[in-house]
């Protein structure tokens, strides 16, 4: 995949991280807290070096340059000072704007939406996880063609000497873009079919699936690690991992999960992003129990407990499968904070304050788990005749058998199952 950032290969593209403070709009999270991200973002991409950042007052969004007239002149001059190649923009910038500020500056330009692709697509390790940033980034890129063809000229068509004016090269690169993603699509479709059939398997051995959600760097995959004995890249970093990684775990009460631990979210995830990755997502969508992993020692901990739960309603999760809220990293936090923190979670059954490194609380929460995924559990005796050996042998494979008993006619068997087990037992 061609990337939107093309960094040079001797030495570091220094960068200078913008956040621009709209003061009309309602802000989720205060600015410095937007800006640290922003910062945090950039530092996750090899290549980069941010020279240095700032906050960038914005009383009136100019239409066509983002920022006034004096703004980009005081900029100017300040990233020409800092030889400053790159110029990341948090938040949205129109193609009109990104040409316009690079024709002012002469550097390039990256938005919010352009840095996380960026991220994304240096990050993707599997065929599908390249195969969706690169249908993101492409449908990214279809929007902002006026910053590659700004001349706008007409290619030749039709018949004869001279012949009509054909299409503009812009409509021609345009249509190149929609065939790469009809051709991606129809490879997901195949990739999607491909996780279906794993679905599918696991269906027949159906044990309760776990989904971990959160923020990206809420520890998701240290704790993940932690339950399933994995060796998921862990780092103190923004999208540290993107593909998802699924593991069988038994609980500490003998029974068999299969925990999936998925791409941490962010404010803004692009659309592209979202649109790109459901395919994956969807086994947060089949899960039976969701665990909402938080940063809670991160300052705006809620504001990114807020995000999170608005992703997961896009996505079309289920409200009623059932979810916990984890809050992870309880390590770092000061003593009276955590002392509250404790209080919170003690009087509230859907919260756990745990540690992913120290390991701290992980057990309680284990326990909830088992739990609530034995909750719509039933014991049962069943008759089986002596020529029904394929059932008693499904039974026992599914460790769902607590007591048998010889008869006349074959066997009685005493079983604690839940509703899907029992439907696929009765569809043998």
């Amino acid at each position: 995949m061609k990337r939107i950032l093309e960094t040079e290969e001797a030495g570091l593209t220094r960068a200078w991280v913008i956040h621009p403070d709209i003061k009309d709009v309602k802000a989720r999270r205060l600015s410095s807290m937007a800006l640290a991200e922003a910062v945090s973002l950039a530092d996750a991409l090899p290549g980069l070096e941010v020279a240095g950042s700032e906050i960038v007052p914005l009383p009136k969004v100019k239409a066509g340059t983002l920022f006034g007239t004096g703004k980009i002149v005081e900029l100017k001059n300040r990233l020409k000072e800092a030889e400053v190649e790159l110029v990341l923009i948090d938040g949205p910038v129109s193609p009109v704007q990104q040409r316009n500020l690079e024709k002012e500056w002469g550097v390039k330009i990256l938005d919010r939406t352009g840095l996380i692709l960026e991220i994304f697509s240096d990050r993707a390790a599997t065929r599908e996880g390249v195969l969706q940033v690169e249908l993101a980034a492409l449908s990214y890129q279809r929007t902002r063609l006026v910053r590659a063809w700004t001349h706008l000229e007409r290619q030749r068509g039709g018949l004869g000497f001279v012949g009509g004016p054909g299409e503009t090269q812009i409509e021609a690169d345009r249509r190149a873009i929609d065939d790469a993603i009809v051709r991606i699509r129809r490879q997901l479709e195949k990739t999607v079919k491909t996780r279906e059939l794993h679905r599918a398997a696991r269906a027949k051995v159906p044990y309760p699936v776990v989904a971990l959600v959160g923020y990206t760097n809420a520890g998701k995959s240290t704790l993940f690690n932690r339950l399933t004995g994995a060796e998921v890249l862990v780092k103190d970093m923004l999208f540290a991992t993107l593909d998802p990684t699924m593991r069988s775990v038994e609980l500490p009460d003998g029974l068999e999960i299969i925990m999936s631990d998925t791409v941490g979210f962010i404010s803004d995830l692009p659309t592209q992003l979202v649109a790109a990755f459901r395919a994956t997502l969807e086994e947060v969508l089949s899960a039976d129990l969701i665990l909402h992993v938080r940063d809670i020692s991160h300052p705006e901990s809620e504001g990114q407990a807020r995000d999170v739960r608005a992703i997961m309603t896009d996505l079309g999760v289920d409200k009623d499968v059932p979810v916990l809220e984890v809050w992870n990293k309880s390590d770092k936090l000061a003593a009276d904070t955590l002392e509250s923190a404790t209080n919170k979670a003690d009087r509230d059954e859907h919260i756990f304050l745990t540690s992913s490194i120290t390991g701290a609380g992980v057990d309680g929460l284990l326990d909830a788990v088992s739990t609530l995924l034995r909750a719509g559990s039933t014991t049962e005796v069943i008759e089986l005749g002596f020529a029904d050996g394929k059932a008693r042998a499904w039974l026992f494979g599914q460790e769902v058998v607590d007591n048998e008993e010889q008869t006349e006619t074959g066997f009685n068997l005493t079983v604690t199952w839940n509703a899907a087990q029992k439907g696929q037992f009765e569809k043998l």
